[in-house]
């Protein structure tokens, strides 16, 4: 075995350092290198690169909504999408929102082997949702993400995941449409955080319309809002409810 000898001049340790720098900056920034899958515009400003990648993870809790707007572009462009262990997952809903029937494989009661299903799809799907069954072990999360990396496959977990590439989670939720007490739900506003690595490690917030009026998805402060000001050209604030507590709560005479 060969040992190496010692830096004794601080211009070659300062220039090993520089060179170890380098190499771990080049290995982290190897999965945000990979081709992108078309992504909604709505999270371009969330998600590390604009996009989601190509043999990587990406958490989303909080939402079914949420992760169907992550599987949408992908499936409009064309590409097979995934959903294991999410029997709550609608299929009228995922048609609205833009996800091809078609090229949709759904898997509601995996079972305990429901990690050897997502491993056993990632090899001919591209893009993989997954709620976990049970908590996830780093060693089995590193042995699958090797499996990702290596087939290309997009990796969507509805839950909490060892190492994964970025995270995003809806914090605040809020429906228009009932105005003073009638009327129909016709939008959602929802507040998603996202954390991710490299520049991302900060988290950083957006508000999104999932779903806006014509159910799509936008950014809420991009979106032109006209509630309550049909006609006069000049959108209008909201009318907004006070809740009522039950304990306040009295029968009008």
């Amino acid at each position: 075995m060969t040992l190496a000898a010692p830096l004794r001049s601080p211009t070659a340790r300062l220039e090993r350092v520089d060179e170890l720098q380098a190499r771990i900056q080049g290995m982290q920034s190897t999965r945000l290198e990979t081709r992108a899958v078309p992504t909604h515009p709505a999270f371009a400003g969330l998600l590390p690169g604009g996009s989601l990648r190509e043999g990587t993870v990406v958490e989303a809790q909080g939402s079914t909504t949420l992760v169907m707007a992550l599987l949408a572009a992908p499936s409009a462009s064309g590409r097979w999408v995934a959903v294991v262990g999410m029997p709550e997952f609608g299929v009228e809903a995922a048609a609205r929102f833009g996800i091809d029937l078609d090229r949709l494989v759904l898997v509601p009661e995996p079972g305990r082997q429901w990690l050897a299903v997502v491993a056993a799809l990632a090899d001919v799907i591209p893009v993989v949702a997954v709620r976990p069954a049970q908590r996830v072990a780093p060693a089995e999360a590193s042995r699958l993400g090797a499996r990702l990396r290596e087939r290309g496959t997009t990796l969507i977990a509805a839950g909490a995941w060892p190492g994964a590439d970025a995270s995003l989670g809806v914090e605040l939720s809020e429906w228009h449409g009932l105005e003073l007490g009638h009327g129909l739900l016709d939008e959602r506003e929802v507040v998603v955080s996202a954390a991710g690595r490299g520049g991302f490690a900060k988290r950083r917030r957006s508000r999104l319309r999932m779903p806006d009026r014509a159910l799509g998805f936008a950014v809420a402060d991009d979106a032109a809002d006209d509630r309550g000001g049909a006609g006069t050209g000049h959108p209008t604030a909201a009318p907004r409810l006070t809740p009522v507590l039950h304990a306040d709560f009295a029968r009008p005479a």
